[in-house]
């Protein structure tokens, strides 16, 4: 497989990809069924909620491979009003069911990106949201997908437990889309674990430095809490930005 699709290359990816599943079948396969009926750390989703989520997420993801290997336009869903009742559909079902609904799911996903011919992961595709992009970028979509929500579960796994090349990945993509709104606050971002800085816009002179280390600074981006601390200067509560997504 060519290694040039992507900054990482399609094998790192999907390597990537299915260490991260593995992961979360284990944290998975570790709760019971009460507990998988329990609040998530995602307002108003259960656990079985988030579960699901990311299983459909994977047949989603699925269709858009499908689409850059066939050429046919394949919907990630058929549309959000179907993708919100799966989801919903499937959120009771025994802990049993949702861990092996994640597996079965990861499992096509990953048949499909071994097969899929190098030239297709170039070919455009459109997600529900946002623009059309190389479909190897499917590969960076759902590893984001996977590991967020993992850390979402509240389940011994969260942001510090994100792998740190994911991060520093995550923190230039995701600084990237702020810097294109203009309700985001000028800011600099020091991550005190790697030395590295992000900007989420550098046209005002008074933008506040906040610090801390990169899996906070990407969980505050992304709104989820984290354990790690995080400091502003000039000294003050952490700028407000936007909703993500």
């Amino acid at each position: 497989m060519n290694q040039s699709r992507g900054p990482h290359g399609v094998d790192f990816m999907i390597e990537q990809n299915e260490a991260a599943i593995d992961r979360l079948v284990a944290s998975a396969s570790e709760l019971s069924d009460d507990q998988m009926r329990e609040p998530s750390l995602l307002p108003g989703w259960s656990r079985g909620h988030v579960l699901t989520h990311v299983a459909r997420n994977g047949d989603g993801l699925l269709n858009l491979l499908i689409w850059a290997e066939t050429g046919t336009e394949t919907p990630q869903y058929p549309s959000m009003e179907a993708r919100t009742a799966d989801i919903e559909a499937g959120a009771s079902r025994s802990a049993d069911e949702l861990t092996a609904d994640i597996a079965s799911s990861a499992k096509a996903f990953f048949a499909r990106a071994h097969a899929l011919p190098d030239e297709a992961w170039l070919a455009q595709v459109r997600a529900m949201r946002g623009p059309a992009q190389p479909a190897w970028f499917v590969l960076n979509r759902r590893l984001f997908e996977v590991e967020v929500h993992h850390a979402d579960l509240g389940a011994n796994y969260g942001p510090s437990n994100w792998p740190d090349w994911f991060v520093s990945d995550e923190l230039y993509r995701v600084t990237g889309d702020y810097s294109q709104k203009p309700a985001s606050p000028a800011a600099v971002l020091n991550d005190s674990s790697s030395g590295r800085q992000y900007f989420l816009r550098t046209d005002d002179d008074s933008a506040a430095t906040v610090s801390g280390p990169g899996y906070a600074l990407l969980a505050w981006l992304i709104g989820r809490e984290s354990d790690g601390d995080m400091s502003v200067d000039p000294a003050g509560p952490l700028p407000e930005i936007p909703s993500y997504g």
